[in-house]
């Protein structure tokens, strides 16, 4: 019984917190995502044919303009429960430059895959973005040196910001 007291009360407090109105001006962000908040236009390929102009800064934020799922040609096709067909997507390119973690977040929900040499990257960890922040998603990937594809799926806007940052 004091389990389940006590569970009701972290849920009520995560809920309370949860709906607590957002600073003026925000708090600042960890420096792994300060890129966040100076996010620049972009427009997702829809093939690897022009990946080289959708082009992602390592560490700085992106508003991507989005292609319907059926006008997208995938490297690796998401899962069939990633890609509703009313939903938006697209194609980037990314280098990495140092191994190690890297972190993709998002400012609304879509699916990620991070592709190299036709094979998707396993994701290591998932989570949501610090409060009041516009972070709802981030996903990680243990990454080496090189180029990678980021495919995104199952977004139900023609645009999303986005950000590739490594996390340490």
């Amino acid at each position: 019984m004091l389990a389940m007291l006590a569970h009701a009360a972290a849920l009520a407090a995560a809920q309370a917190a949860a709906s607590a109105p957002c600073p003026t001006p925000p708090a600042p962000l960890p420096a792994m995502l300060s890129g966040w908040r100076q996010s620049a236009p972009i427009a997702a390929a829809e093939s690897t044919r022009g990946v080289s102009h959708a082009m992602l800064p390592i560490g700085t934020s992106v508003r991507a303009t989005l292609h319907p799922l059926a006008d997208l040609a995938f490297t690796v096709p998401p899962p069939q429960k990633a890609s509703p067909p009313a939903t938006q997507g697209g194609l980037f390119a990314f280098a990495v430059t140092r191994p190690g973690r890297y972190r993709v977040a998002l400012g609304t929900p879509a699916w990620v895959d991070v592709v190299a040499a036709g094979r998707t990257a396993t994701a290591v960890a998932h989570g949501h973005g610090p409060a009041c922040s516009g972070i709802r998603k981030m996903v990680d990937f243990d990454l080496r040196a090189g180029r990678y594809l980021l495919q995104v799926a199952g977004h139900e806007g023609p645009s999303l910001t986005l950000m590739v940052t490594p996390t340490a």
